[in-house]
């Protein structure tokens, strides 16, 4: 889609996601046994077209560089647009101290990149959101209704932390911002948003004068009467993976047939970094049951509602019931896990038992021999 330039922001911390984020960014957590949660939305934009993308980055973010290359997967290979990887080289800000305090602090860390955007609009993502959207659609709506800024939202009932809702008129109008509020306050803001160029680039000037720094704040909430403001109601499946419950409750939902066939539709494919390995093997006497099994597995043991990632070697004996197991684990003989996720290249010695519970579960970082 020419018209469209995608920006993810991938600088903040989730400290409720724990030891998977000690060595990593929460855009490059593994997710649903072959992915990185960053290839969602990467995986929209290319379904939509766009060929343009910036990701802006601070923090530990050499595992994503490195899962994202020059964006040859999601065909953003360019000489000139195509993915561009911003990194807080470009803060402009007297002391960098720490990760930017929000959105608008980002952009105008990299107004020079904004400046140089070919596109009359662009849509500001963060870079957990596993969604299947599409965003043609949500453009096609915001021309349509004049909107200054329209944001997708949904009607889920379930409440998230530290999340923004909308009240929404029947036109679907936004008429009122609640932001981090204590109890589901109308429809759930998806922290994703289209608005034009030459908007944002005012928004980021006018905030930066006036030493404000929170999108949802300072421009939604504190601009709602100013601007209009329209929503995008998507009632389909999304999930923001802010903790290890959430990160536990959302994969385990990828066991269900329904949410696989909505979130991996094949109008648009979910595309993730090739991994080169062979076909998993499963051994004669070996159980699986209902799990999610990448390639280059070897399996001897008993595997039951689990999500194994490509390289993980179960041996003879072992239980795995309700687990995640990342890149290269390797589970010995007699061991019994439950409610388990496993960083990658994790080494459970033979006999151990680990067992945690779906609202905790265990996690084992990255390289740990238990």
């Amino acid at each position: 889609m020419n018209g469209l330039h995608g920006i993810i922001f991938s600088y903040e911390q989730e400290p409720g996601l724990r030891e998977l984020v000690e060595h990593r960014m929460p855009a490059s957590v593994p997710f649903g046994g072959r992915y990185r949660v960053v290839d969602f939305m990467l995986s929209n934009l290319h379904a939509a077209g766009i060929t343009d993308v910036g990701v802006v980055l601070h923090g530990n973010y050499q595992s994503l560089l490195d899962h994202l290359g020059n964006g040859k997967t999601w065909d953003m290979a360019r000489k000139y647009g195509g993915l561009r990887l911003l990194p807080p080289f470009a803060d402009n800000r007297t002391y960098r101290g720490g990760v930017f305090r929000g959105k608008l602090e980002a952009l105008a860390g990299v107004r020079s990149y904004l400046e140089d955007i070919r596109q009359d609009h662009v849509v500001l993502s963060d870079s957990d959101l596993i969604i299947n959207l599409p965003l043609a659609d949500v453009l096609s709506a915001h021309l349509e209704r004049g909107a200054d800024i329209t944001a997708v939202c949904t009607a889920s009932g379930a409440f998230v932390d530290n999340a923004t809702y909308f009240t929404l008129a029947p036109d679907g109008s936004i008429t009122q911002v609640w932001c981090a509020p204590t109890a589901p306050r109308g429809h759930r803001s998806l922290e994703l948003y289209v608005l034009s160029r030459e908007l944002l680039l005012s928004l980021v000037d006018e905030c930066a004068a006036q030493e404000k720094y929170s999108f949802r704040r300072d421009v939604l909430a504190g601009m709602c009467g100013k601007l209009r403001l329209q929503s995008y109601v998507w009632d389909g499946y999304a999930a923001q993976l802010r903790s290890v419950r959430e990160y536990y409750e959302r994969s385990m939902e990828l066991l269900r047939p329904s949410i696989r066939a909505e979130l991996f539709a094949p109008a648009r494919p979910i595309l993730a970094k090739e991994d080169d390995e062979a076909s998993s093997y499963l051994a004669p006497g070996s159980h699986v049951k209902n799990s999610l099994i990448a390639d280059g597995c070897t399996i001897e043991g008993s595997v039951e509602n689990c999500i194994l990632f490509p390289g993980v070697t179960v041996e003879r004996g072992v239980e795995l019931r309700d687990a995640i197991l990342f890149k290269g684990t390797r589970v010995r003989d007699g061991v019994t896990l439950r409610h388990v996720i496993t960083d990658k290249y994790v080494e459970v010695l033979p006999g151990r038992t680990l067992i945690g519970h779906e609202s905790y579960p265990i996690v084992v970082s990255k390289g740990s021999i238990v």
